[in-house]
């Protein structure tokens, strides 16, 4: 599709070039004449940028990986405060501190230079002639010139990615690339860590799936990994992560693994770049997918509500997009949970939605790529092929993998499933069972539910019933006081449930209800001043067990 894959792949650059040490720094011209004083093992320090110490306290305004230069002035007023200068500018993370003697200051305390040594600091002697402009001249001359072939290099990258985009590649030429440049393994993932292209040696492909930032069913675990570069004890070299964003949309991740070296910030610069181009490509997607997923919910919202024509009809058209609709399914309407305050945390609307039923069509289409899965308004309907296979293992494997190991920002949901449709005319009826599975599960059981339609009892019954007032009625006639909205109500209709749960087996009910047995037996007759002697009558006990149930469905 785009250049970048279809090029031979270039020689591996090292972006960054040699970095600029403080042992290379001393090779420069200005430094011909110095000497290092102490500090020996610091020479492997990087050096970003130079400064000038004019105050004793200068360790409060030093940057990390900075050049002090002093003339000494700054130093003589107490020499036994030099040492905690050294530990200071070391916490500070300064590279080294150049100091003219003999005007200000005779020499260094013996305390300050063995501080030097003990921490890595070099402390390095420049002469008296020497000017602080000619230092930060060369070290800045040093510092652009090592950022050049970078910045060519960057844009030629650059320039390469954006012809994908224009010959209408996607996420995989960018991820090729990507590894093409650096040489290590590349990702694109969703922003939960879904791998949606990579590429890169498979075998290191392959080891990387062991580590802590993998978990076991293969999603890069963007909760542990932030954006950044990061390096961990078990996993050779490092990776860096750069969120991919476009018009305040979070798309996902472009990942790269590199085993051989600690990738830099100037890496993590250019990875940011194809970042960029992997968002318009991940944009354009969106806007191509939203358009055939319209298409396709329309087409199937017709045949589960039986109005898609004729068998043979519904086939050819099914065959079209890609879909496979001659053989026994069961169907799966799947919706987030978003009723209580924990749940709803985070909550985006339309756009989770999309995640959601792409997480679904990401899963079914690794177990079958002719499966419809389309997201409707507020659920996901799936239609999983059972032909051969137990209808329950199916669904358990599902929603397994779509729930993956709870991380990522993925949110509880609820699916309800229907009895296995042989043919296209069974899916409306199919549809209709899942619903209810799924509207009385969600009621009953909340978030995590997966309910089937079979497994309802009485509730499919009850379910059929469209009057909910008549069904409200008669759980207030039945039930009588125990309908009253006082906790005192609420507790006195869980002991009878537990009654009736455990066919009035008092020493049981009391056990789970946490009673001595003779409170129980007092509240046994008060339940029966209330609702009439349901320990004698099993039409009543009936009547009440209805009523229980309803109140639970219909969440009254």
């Amino acid at each position: 599709m785009g250049k970048v894959a279809k090029d031979p792949a270039p020689a591996r650059v090292d972006l960054t070039g040699p970095p600029l040490t403080v042992a290379r720094m001393l090779g420069l011209p200005a430094f011909a004449d110095a000497t290092l004083l102490a500090g020996r093992d610091g020479l492997t320090r990087m050096v970003r940028s130079a400064n000038v110490m004019e105050v004793p306290d200068i360790a409060a305004w030093a940057r990390p990986h900075c050049l002090l230069l002093t003339t000494g002035y700054p130093l003589r007023a107490a020499p036994e405060r030099l040492p905690g200068l050294v530990a200071d500018l070391d916490r500070r993370g300064v590279s080294a501190l150049a100091v003219k003697l003999h005007r200000y200051l005779d020499a260094l305390p013996e305390q300050m230079l063995a501080e030097a040594d003990r921490r890595g600091l070099p402390l390095i002697l420049v002469p008296d002639d020497l000017g602080f402009d000619a230092v930060m001249t060369q070290v800045f001359t040093s510092l652009t010139s090592e950022r050049v072939p970078l910045l060519e290099r960057s844009e030629q990258m650059h320039t390469q990615l954006v012809d994908v985009v224009l010959a209408g590649g996607g996420v995989a030429d960018v991820a090729t690339g990507v590894s093409q440049l650096f040489g290590g393994v590349a990702l694109v993932t969703t922003s939960d860590g879904r791998v949606m292209a990579e590429a890169g040696d498979p075998v290191q492909r392959q080891a990387l799936l062991g580590s802590p930032v993998f978990h076991k069913s293969g999603r890069f675990r963007t909760e542990v990994s932030l954006p950044g570069v990061r390096t961990l004890p078990d996993l050779p070299g490092s990776h860096a992560v750069v969120a991919i964003a476009a018009g305040g949309i979070d798309h996902g991740r472009l990942v790269l693994f590199d085993a051989d070296r600690v990738l830099s910030e100037v890496d993590l610069a250019v990875l940011e770049r194809a970042a960029a181009v992997a968002a318009i490509c991940l944009s354009t997607q969106t806007a191509v997918t939203a358009v055939e997923n319209k298409y396709r919910g329309d087409f199937l919202r017709d045949v589960l509500a039986g109005r898609a024509g004729a068998a043979p009809e519904v086939r050819a058209h099914a065959d079209t997009l890609g879909w496979d609709l001659d053989r026994p399914a069961v169907v799966v309407v799947a919706a987030l949970e978003t009723r209580g305050a924990p749940l709803s945390r985070g909550y985006r609307g339309p756009r989770e939605l999309e995640r959601f039923a792409a997480a679904w069509a990401t899963v079914v289409a690794g177990e079958d790529r002719a499966a419809p899965v389309v997201g409707f308004a507020a659920e996901v309907v799936a239609l999983l092929p059972v032909s051969d296979q137990d209808p329950r293992a199916v669904v358990d494997r599902t929603v397994a993998a779509v729930r993956g190991d709870g991380g990522g920002g993925r949110r509880p949901f609820v699916a309800g499933v229907s009895r296995p449709a042989l043919t296209t005319a069974g899916l409306p009826a199919a549809y209709e069972q899942a619903r209810k599975a799924l509207t009385v599960g969600q009621r009953l059981h909340g978030a995590g539910a997966v309910v089937h339609f079979d497994d309802l009892g009485v509730f499919r019954l009850l379910s059929l019933i469209e009057d909910d007032a008549e069904l409200v009625r008669f759980a207030e006639q039945t039930l009588g006081e125990l309908m009253a909205p006082t906790a005192e109500a609420g507790t006195l209709r869980d002991t009878l449930r537990v009654l009736l749960d455990t066919n009035l087996n008092v020493a049981e009910a009391a056990r789970l209800l946490h009673f001595h047995y003779n409170t129980l037996r007092y509240r046994i007759s008060k339940l029966e001043r209330i609702v009439g002697p349901f320990t004698d009558d099993p039409n009543l006990r009936l009547d009440l067990g209805l009523a229980l149930r309803i109140v639970a469905m219909r969440a009254l």
